[in-house]
Formats: structure tokens, sequence, C-alpha cells
């Protein structure tokens, strides 16, 4: 009884039928439902164990919660990869602490390295002052350093990485700054030192960043590359590893104008990283008020007629578009792209395409209105929220206490309907799938909250529906389902199952809920992408085997 399964237009595997018993399936169409049978990459049926038919092979699911799993719908593999096994910066409270940690990575480098390293965050220091390139380079050694900050729209730089990149045709670049680069000059920096890995040493980065996500529940991503962010060989690289025993790769190209470069990369879409600005924490969002703690309004790297042309072309071209847009001015010179390029091709076309915006931090009435009656899906991140938003964090630092509130608005946009598909941007945040649906239903601001069941939706079907119209068949993807991909994640939840069939996210005492709720999260058992398991904990036993 076995099936050859085909994923992507690839003959994969000959897969045996598998039943899955013994669990507690959300499944909503069928409550009570305890287990599954899995033949040719799909679900063949579902009901109680009692009734289950017979399979060549049976998984004892031990009272495990058994989910549709989850898409991240907005990941960088390559720096994901490199945090997860180099050095991560994130934890660090002040510029000594960053150089001690520094200089221990780095004296284990080879002289020529570049030091890569990634997640400080000036913004929860006593003293937020980084330390200049000078400082950077004795700690290192004199070996290149490249250190992004949390958003990764900025970096510390060493003077030698500096001097690297005015070599490489960067104008404006000075050796003797400070070390902290933005704008224009951080991607001519980052160009180089990315540009200094190896091969291998980029594919391994890649593959632990996948195995990472599969190990947590995630059976898809979407990469998010182009100009200024990701080479085309990295972000090719990324999308070669798609299914390979590892989640689904779904690749957005952001460079403008850029349709048909990017269906030549192999991407799904001409968006993602699209940059109309830049990001709160280095004070590159666009804004329409100036920052509170540091004047300026942030840069604009697109306008409306950019945008409106970016558009059109990929209507033209029968691509998706989007655009990486989080301050209000940002977001609404987006808004107003989506209306001119409306009155070139057509609403009806425009809505066809299904475009997206990555982050829309900051939004008001009207761009939300735009968003529904022009059909754009909103790639958010909760656990922006949750790790810089409310009243004493660096959104309220940036923004002031009142526009740190109002900031990341899921109930609004949800509320009227704005498709919503939930991601990390990872490693601007963890790949951590149960911590985003919980910062969701947790928001600093109880108005801006979601309920689990949608917050979880926005997590699985909400990425699947993102998607390109034609790229998955949306019906049969995030859901338990007679017939639907078997793509799902088995967990152990250790606070218990809610009535809906989730586990418990949130504490019983509403004074421990929030973005520091102490209720332990699930863990993943089993991760299933199309009837192959991509992850299977270590300590869990062997399948029962043919019957």
């Amino acid at each position: 009884m076995t099936t050859r399964v085909m994923v992507g237009g690839a003959d994969r595997v000959d897969l045996p039928a598998v039943l899955y018993r013994g669990g507690r399936l959300y499944c909503p169409a069928q409550p009570g439902a305890t287990a599954l049978l899995v033949r040719a990459g799909r679900i063949a049926w579902l009901g109680l164990d009692a009734d289950a038919p017979r399979a060549d092979v049976v998984v004892e699911l031990g009272g495990a919660v058994v989910t549709p799993a989850f898409v991240d719908a907005h990941v960088h593999a390559t720096d994901t990869g490199l945090v997860l096994s180099g050095l991560g910066l994130s934890g660090v409270r002040s510029a000594d602490e960053l150089l001690d940690r520094l200089a221990g990575f780095a004296a284990g480098l080879p002289a020529e390295a570049v030091v890569l390293g990634h997640g400080w965050d000036e913004s929860t220091w006593r003293r937020p002052v980084p330390p200049d390139a000078r400082r950077l380079s004795v700690a290192a050694g004199g070996r290149r350093v490249y250190l992004s900050q949390a958003s990764i729209h900025s970096a510390l730089v060493s003077s030698a990485l500096v001097s690297s990149a005015m070599l490489a045709a960067a104008p404006g670049l000075s050796a003797d700054g400070d070390g902290w680069v933005r704008g224009e000059e951080h991607h001519a920096v980052r160009a180089v030192a990315f540009g200094s890995l190896g091969s291998a040493q980029r594919a391994a980065a890649q593959r632990a960043a996948l195995s990472a996500a599969a190990g947590l529940g995630i059976a898809a991503v979407h990469e998010c590359g182009g100009p200024g962010t990701s080479s085309e060989a990295d972000f090719t690289g990324v999308l070669a590893l798609s299914g390979d025993g590892l989640p689904e790769v779904y690749g957005y190209w952001g460079e403008l104008l850029g349709a048909a470069r990017a269906r030549e990369l192999g991407a799904v879409a001409a968006g993602g990283d699209l940059y109309a600005d830049g990001a709160l924490g280095s004070r590159t969002a666009f804004v329409s008020q100036p920052y509170s703690d540091g004047g300026g309004c942030g840069t604009a790297f697109l306008d409306a007629g950019q945008v409106a042309a970016h558009l059109v072309d990929c209507v033209g071209s029968g691509l998706q578009g989007g655009f990486h847009a989080i301050g209000d001015a940002a977001v609404a010179a987006v808004a107003d792209g989506f209306a001119l390029a409306a009155g070139e091709v057509g609403v009806e076309r425009l809505r066809a395409g299904r475009h997206r915006v990555e982050h829309v931090e900051m939004v008001d009435k009207r761009v939300i209105a735009a968003f529904v009656e022009f059909g754009v899906v909103a790639s958010v991140q909760p656990a922006f929220d949750r790790l810089w938003g409310g009243e004493s964090q660096m959104y309220a630092a940036r923004l002031g206490v009142g526009r740190s509130l109002a900031s990341n608005p899921f109930a609004a946009l949800h509320g009227v309907g704005v498709p919503l598909a939930f991601g990390s941007d990872s490693p601007v945040t963890p790949l951590d799938p149960w911590g985003t649906v919980r910062a969701a239903v947790s928001h600093f601001n109880p108005s801006s909250r979601l309920g689990v069941r949608s917050a979880f939706a926005a997590h699985t079907r909400g990425g699947w529906r993102a998607l390109p119209p034609g790229v998955v068949q949306t019906s049969q993807e995030g859901v338990l389902a007679l017939g639907a991909a078997a793509t799902f994640a088995v967990w152990s939840a250790p606070a218990g199952v809610s009535a809906d069939g989730l586990p418990v996210l949130v504490a019983d005492d509403p004074a421990l809920r929030g973005p520091a709720d102490p209720t332990p999260l699930p863990r993943c058992l089993r991760t299933v992408s199309r009837g192959r398991e991509i992850f299977v904990a270590s300590d869990l036993g062997e399948p029962v085997g043919v019957r």
C-alpha cells in the first residue's frame, strides 16, 4: 500500500500509508477526532481511533495535540542560520558586554575572516551608546566586523570593513565614522560582509535555519530577499533547499520594477523586502511626525508613483507584488500607489494579484480602507509589539507612548477583513510560532488583541493564503480536513488544551496575561509536510511499524 507522491512537480519518494492515532486533533469540522490517516501526501481519513482503517505504519500520539503546521510569512534564512550558529547579541545590555562577546567569538576565527553577529538593541541599554569602529576593531583583533542591529536596518562595522566597502565602490562611506551605518551605506557594507561567506558556510547556515523551523512546527516559510537584503546566489540557494526534508520555501524578491528578474530567480512574487522605508529601531522608518528621541522623520525610499509603477509591472507580468512599509508616511505612500495603479489597470485586476505589504506597523483608518478596497494582504510580526511596544520600551522612546500603543493594530485590520499572515522576520525576532500567536493575543494595547483562534489562523492558513494566486490550492492548505494536504504538527501542551481544541497559551489569572505571560508554550514533537515527517523529537519512540 505505497503511493508515489508528487510535490512541486518533482517525483519524491514512495511513502507508506500512515495512521496517526491517540491524539487530540484541532479539527473544528470534526470535533472529537483522535486519529487521521495519511495517504499520497493527503489526509485520507479522520475520525475516532476505534474506527480507524488499516495502514502500513501506525504512529501512537499518546494524547498529544495535532494542529495544522505553521507558516512563517517573512524570514531571512541565511541570517537566521548564522545567528543560530554564530555570534548572537540579543542579550547584551551594554557596549562593554558587546565588546567582550565580540572578542571571545572573534578569537576563534581566522585573521582574514569577517566577524558576523546580530541582535544588539541599544534601546535596552542603560547608556544607549554603541562602541565605535575603532573599539570594534580592537576587540576583534583587527578582523573585519559586521554586527547588525535587531532590526537588520543598521549595523556596527569596523574601520577595516568600511575600507573594504569603499574599495567596492560604495561612495560616501568614511572609515573614520562612529561605525554605525544606516540606509544606503548599510546596504553597501552588508553586501561586502555577506559576500565574504563561502558557499559551504552559506548553505550550512540556510539548512540550519530551515531545520530549526521544522523543529518548531513550521512547514513552510516565505524567504524575503532582494538588493540590499541578500544576493541572488544567496536567494536561489535557499530556494534550492525547499522540501528537501525541510520546510517548503517560497521566495519573495524585492527589487523595484523587478518582476521579470523575480521570475527568473524562481521567486513566486516581486515583493517582500522592497523597501518603502527603513525601521523604527534605526529611526529610518518614514513617519509623518518627527521621532520623539532624535528628530527627523526617517527615510522614504519609494514614492507613490514608484509604488504604482511596480504594481503595474507586476500585474503585466502576472506576479504578486509587495512592499516593506513600517512608518505611517511610508504605508500611506504605498496605499496611494495602489490607488494610482488601480487607475491604470483597474481595481479588479489589481485585487486579483493579492498583493501584500510587509510589517504595516503604523496605519490609520484611511489606509486600512485602501487595503480593503485593493485586496491587500498584511504580512505582520506580532513579536515586534512584545519586544518593543507598550509604554516603556523602544517604540515609546522613538514615537511617544500614544503612537507606540497605536502601532501594530491587528484587531483593526482583522476586523474589517484585511487578510493577515504572521511571520517572525527572523532573525529580527526569533522563530517562535506559538510565541507569535500569544503576542497577538496579548498585545500591549487590549484594543489591538486578537482571539486565539484568529491569531492561530493567521499563522497557518494566513500564510498559505498570502501566497500568490495559483501557487497552492488554498482551500486544501492549513486545515485538518478530508482531502487536505497532510501538513501538520504534533505538540505536547504543558498548560493543557482549551475547549476549542488549541493548546492553552495564556494564564487563567487576568493579572498575569500580557506580553510577559508565564504560561508554558507547546513543544513540537513531530512536523509533517505533505505526508513526510520533516522533524521528529529525539525522545520519541519508533512507529508501531508495518501491519
